[in-house]
């Protein structure tokens, strides 16, 4: 389950890349249209549901349908588009927030007033459970942020194509799937928090060796930090589900798998907008500052203008125009360079922060009870 709930996110851009190149961007949507319905037609069929019983809808919560519907709503189109839209200079994201804040504030009095609210909360009195969340979180941002940040520095500074950056990422999908059996069994010898420290050690050396990437880099150079990636996911994907459910009551689990399964994919939405809006912030800061020494008055400024302007001119266009626009663009990749750098190095605090975190769970008395049932 665990290589399943990782591999697709890891072989999204190589998929993406084959059917982008093969026919166009949206083939993305297309193509989920048969094997969704080909997946839905089979859990109607095959899947053994428990039999429903309608007098529950008596006492169902709507009002916490209703908020939890706006909260988590309003909150991703806030996280998706707040970067892109300068956050609250825009009226559209403060809306957004008013709306997801009034949603937050009525599903959370009616998760703690209602005879039988739509989500229990009280899973996150076990400590193994909101530990095991917060873990869950930052995986997310692990897994969806970093499968972004690698194509964006392909795609913008390297140049590549959808096509030669989806085989560039196939990488850590390769690492995941080859690594699962051996971490599979090395589970059931292994105390599951040491996995777990080790697979977020794993991410934060990642990261942290390619906070120095710089414009040269291509396959060879990120192939360290995709492996190191794909190997860390196993490891920490299913520790991370026993311990935080291996704790709880039986009748507790179908509630506290569904909040665990949010806090992954909560995590990937926050971990973009994260993303990106320090991206942008440190893409502006190196700007100004290599701005400050691109300028007249410095000698090798001055010097890679005059030979560019040669280079044009023996073109026959206006050379002074292409050069200064050429030069431009070279700054806008080394700030994008240094920018992405330092993503990745925050990126690395975050994943060495929750190492010494794992000491504060439990161990199952039985290991793998709460995820295997």
């Amino acid at each position: 389950m665990g290589l399943v709930a990782t591999l697709a996110p890891t072989i999204g851009p190589t998929f993406g890349g084959l059917l982008t190149d093969a026919f166009s961007w949206h083939w993305l949507f297309l193509v989920n249209v048969v094997p969704g319905t080909a997946v839905s037609a089979i859990c109607w069929a095959m899947i053994d549901f428990d039999e429903p019983d309608l007098s529950l809808l008596k006492g169902f919560d709507w009002a916490g349908l209703a908020g939890m519907a706006t909260f988590l709503g309003a909150l991703e189109y806030l996280l998706e588009e707040g970067p892109s839209k300068g956050w609250f200079d825009e009226d559209i994201i403060v809306i957004a927030t008013v709306v997801s804040a009034a949603g937050a504030a009525l599903f959370f009095w009616r998760a703690f007033k209602a005879r039988n609210p739509i989500v229990d909360l009280t899973a996150f009195r076990d400590r193994n459970f909101w530990t095991g969340s917060l873990f869950s979180l930052t995986l997310g941002v692990g897994l969806y942020g970093l499968t972004y940040l690698y194509p964006v520095y392909l795609g913008r500074v390297r140049g590549y194509s959808a096509l030669m950056i989806g085989n560039t990422m196939f990488v850590t999908g390769i690492c995941s799937f080859l690594s699962a059996p051996f971490i599979g069994r090395l589970s059931m010898k292994v105390d599951p928090r040491i996995l777990i420290g080790l697979g977020f050690t794993g991410f934060a050396l990642g990261t942290l060796q390619a906070s120095y990437v710089t414009k040269d880099w291509d396959f060879y150079e990120l192939l360290v930090p995709q492996m190191l990636r794909g190997v860390a996911l196993m490891m920490c994907m299913v520790p991370i589900t026993n311990l935080a459910l291996g704790t709880l009551p039986p009748q507790q689990l179908k509630n506290a798998s569904g909040l665990f399964n949010l806090t992954r994919n909560l995590g990937g939405a926050i971990g973009l907008a994260m993303i990106n809006t320090i991206l942008n912030d440190r893409i502006d800061l190196h700007l100004a500052r290599l701005h400050e020494r691109v300028s007249w008055g410095r000698s090798v400024a001055e010097e890679t203008l005059a030979n560019l302007t040669q280079v044009y001119g023996r073109m026959g266009s206006d050379a002074e125009l292409a050069a200064t626009k050429r030069l431009a663009m070279m700054v806008r990749r080394e700030a994008t360079v240094m920018g992405l750098g330092d993503v990745f190095f925050f990126m690395t605090i975050l994943f060495m922060l929750l190492v010494p975190l794992v000491m504060m769970m439990r161990r199952p008395r039985l290991q793998g009870g709460g995820g295997g049932h």
